[in-house]
C-alpha cells in the first residue's frame, strides 16, 4: 500500500478542518504535526478536532464534572490520544510554537475541570491509551501509565498477588496521573501514607521534549510531582510505585448512626481517638442525610428529614482483633461482630463502592458517572466542640444538602511520621481532613448558583474550627474559589501565593523554584499553576 506523502496529508487535514470557526487556532498546529512526524499516518487516527465525528464523544467521555461541559464552556481546538510516550514531545513542540496551551487528562475527575478546560486556545493530551500496568510481584513494584485508572491498577495487582496492594483512593475511575501527582488519599494512608509517598520513579516529558526518569529529571522535579501535581512541569507519562503488604483477610464495616442514636456525640468522640488508633485501623466518617448515606428513603418534608453519620472502617487484621480494639478505644459506637465482614483487600475496594465483592472486573470499567459537583476541603487541628458539630447539621436540612456528604478522614499513624517537607503535601500533623461535597444533576443545572452558595456558606461556617494559618486545603480537591492566576501574561508570586499557600504552605516556595528551573517561560500553565520567577523573593 502506498503511503501518503507529508504534503498530501497536510492538504487533507487543512481541507478537512478549514471550515471550523476556530480553524485559525489549530490549522498551523496540525500542519506542524504533519511536518514533524516522520510517519504522520501513525498518529493521524489519534487526532480529533471539532470537525471529527467522534470529537464530542471523546471530549465528554472523561469529563466528570458537568459544570464544565455546557455549551458555553470553552472547547479544545484539538484532542490527541497518544499511544506511546515518544509521540508527546512533538505535540508539546507544536503547541508551544503555535501559542496553544496543553491540558493533560488522565481520568477527567478534576473537580474544577482543569484537565479539559482553558480560557485560551488549547490542546488536550488525553492519556487514555497510555494505561498499561506492569506488576512485578516479586519486587513488589509496578509501572503504571498515567492514563490508567485506580481500578485498573488494583485489578492488575490482585491478578498477581492476593497479599499486595497500593495505598490510593476509593473511586476506581479516577486517573493515575492526577491522583498520584496530587497526593492520593485512601483507606491505607494511616499504615502506608499517601499514594504519592509510595512513588519510587516516574517518566515525564518536559518543555524541551525530553523524556526524563527520576535520575535524569533530578530529585527536585521528582519531589515536585509527588504531591504538587504535574500540570506545572510537563506531561507525566507513568509512575513506578512501591506496592505494600496486606493480609489475605482484612476486616471492614459500615454502620450508620442517626442524630437520635447520638451521631453528634460519636463524631465528637471520634476526633480524639481515630488519629491515635494503631496504624492497621482506619475509621472515617461520612455525615449528612441518612437517605443519601444509606440509600434508604426518609421523609422529605421539613424537619422530619433524618440526619446522621456513617462510620466506615478498614482494618488490616481479623474481626476478633478489631472488636477488641474498638471495645477498648471506642465502645460508644456499639460495634458488634455482625457489623463486620472479613474479605480480601481487592474485595474491600469493591465493598466501599457498593459493588458485589466478587466481581472485580467492574474495576476495569472506566465509564464515569456524570454529575454536577463542588468540593471544598479543610484540615482540623483541634477537636471541634459538640456545639460546633451541632451547627453543621442545619445545612443538611436545606434542599442543597440532600446529596452532600461531609467526609472526615483521620491522620495519624504513618502520616504523622513523614516530615512535612518530604513531599509537597504538607498537611501531615492535623487530626483529620474534612471535605464537603455537594452534588446535583442536570435537571437542577439552573440552580447551580444555589448549590455553590450552599457549599461556600458551610465552608464559612467551619472557619472557627479549622486550620487558618493559612486556611489549608487539599490540592487534589481543587477549588478555584481560593484564587486564580491571570489567564494571560504574568502572574506574580504574591498573587499565586493566595491559593498556593493554602494547598502547600511553606512547600509552595520550593515548588515555585522548581517551576522556575524546569519551565522558566511558563509554557505549562493553568489557573492554579506555579509561576516562574526571574528572581526569588525568598
Amino acid at each position: 500500500m502506498k503511503t501518503p506523502t507529508i504534503s498530501a496529508l497536510t492538504f487533507i487535514l487543512l481541507l478537512t478542518f478549514s471550515c471550523s470557526s476556530s480553524a485559525d487556532d489549530h490549522e498551523d498546529f496540525l500542519e506542524c504535526l504533519s511536518e514533524k512526524f516522520h510517519n504522520y499516518s501513525s498518529i493521524s487516527n489519534l487526532v480529533y478536532t471539532p470537525r471529527s465525528s467522534s470529537f464530542s464523544s471523546i471530549l465528554l467521555s472523561s469529563s466528570w464534572n458537568q459544570r464544565y461541559t455546557t455549551a458555553s464552556t470553552p472547547k479544545p481546538q484539538v484532542i490527541i490520544t497518544p499511544e506511546h510516550e515518544s509521540q508527546i514531545p512533538t505535540i508539546i513542540h507544536c503547541a508551544e510554537e503555535n501559542d496553544m496551551e496543553i491540558r493533560t487528562r488522565s481520568g477527567g475527575h478534576d473537580f474544577e475541570g482543569r484537565s479539559f478546560v482553558s480560557q485560551v486556545p488549547f490542546v488536550i493530551i488525553d492519556m487514555i491509551r497510555l494505561s498499561q500496568v506492569t506488576v512485578n510481584a516479586e519486587a513488589k513494584t509496578a509501572w503504571v501509565g498515567a492514563g490508567a485508572t485506580l481500578g485498573i491498577l488494583y485489578y492488575s495487582i490482585a491478578e498477581k498477588s492476593p497479599t499486595l496492594a497500593f495505598p490510593a483512593g476509593f473511586c476506581p475511575t479516577v486517573g493515575i496521573g492526577g491522583h498520584l501527582s496530587g497526593g492520593g488519599y485512601g483507606s491505607l494512608l494511616r499504615k502506608y501514607g499517601l499514594a504519592a509517598d509510595n512513588i519510587i520513579d516516574a517518566r515525564i516529558v518536559d518543555v524541551k521534549g525530553r523524556i526524563l526518569n527520576r535520575k535524569s529529571m533530578g530529585e527536585d522535579l521528582f519531589w515536585a510531582i509527588r504531591g504538587g501535581g504535574g500540570g506545572s512541569f510537563g506531561v507525566i507519562v507513568s509512575f513506578k510505585v512501591q506496592l505494600v503488604d496486606v493480609p489475605e483477610k482484612i476486616t471492614v464495616f459500615n454502620i450508620h448512626r442517626t442524630l437520635q442514636q447520638n451521631a453528634t456525640q460519636l463524631i465528637h468522640r471520634w476526633q480524639y481517638i481515630a488519629p491515635k488508633f494503631e496504624k492497621d485501623l482506619n475509621l472515617y466518617i461520612n455525615a449528612g442525610r441518612t437517605s443519601y448515606l444509606t440509600g434508604v428513603n426518609s421523609s422529605q418534608e421539613g424537619r422530619n428529614i433524618s440526619l446522621g453519620a456513617s462510620f466506615y472502617s478498614l482494618f488490616l487484621g481479623r474481626v476478633d482483633r478489631l472488636l477488641s480494639l474498638m471495645q477498648e478505644s471506642f465502645p460508644e459506637l456499639g460495634l458488634v461482630q455482625e457489623d463486620c465482614i472479613e474479605m480480601s483487600w481487592i474485595q474491600s475496594a469493591l465493598f466501599f463502592q457498593g459493588f458485589p465483592i466478587d466481581s472485580r472486573e467492574i474495576l476495569l470499567n472506566r465509564t464515569i458517572p456524570k454529575t454536577y459537583v463542588k468540593v471544598k476541603s479543610n484540615y482540623v487541628q483541634s477537636p471541634i466542640p459538640a456545639k460546633g458539630i451541632e451547627g453543621i447539621w442545619r445545612f443538611f436540612y436545606e434542599r442543597e444538602g440532600e446529596n452532600s456528604p461531609l467526609i472526615m478522614f483521620p491522620n495519624g499513624g504513618r502520616m504523622a511520621e513523614i516530615p512535612v517537607s518530604e513531599t509537597p503535601y504538607p498537611h501531615r500533623n492535623n487530626l483529620f481532613h474534612m471535605s464537603n461535597l455537594v452534588y446535583w444533576q442536570e435537571e437542577e443545572a439552573q440552580n447551580t448558583d444555589k448549590y455553590l452558595s450552599w457549599s461556600r456558606r458551610l465552608y464559612n461556617y467551619l472557619t472557627p474550627y479549622v486550620e487558618n494559618s493559612p486556611r489549608a486545603t487539599y490540592f487534589n480537591y481543587r477549588d478555584l474559589d481560593l484564587g486564580v492566576n491571570n489567564p494571560k501574561g504574568k502572574t506574580s508570586y504574591a498573587q499565586a501565593s493566595i491559593w498556593g499557600k493554602k494547598y502547600f504552605k511553606n512547600n509552595f516556595d520550593r515548588l515555585v523554584r522548581v517551576k522556575t528551573h524546569v519551565d522558566p517561560k511558563n509554557f505549562f500553565r493553568n489557573e492554579q499553576s506555579f509561576p516562574p520567577l526571574e528572581s526569588y523573593p525568598f
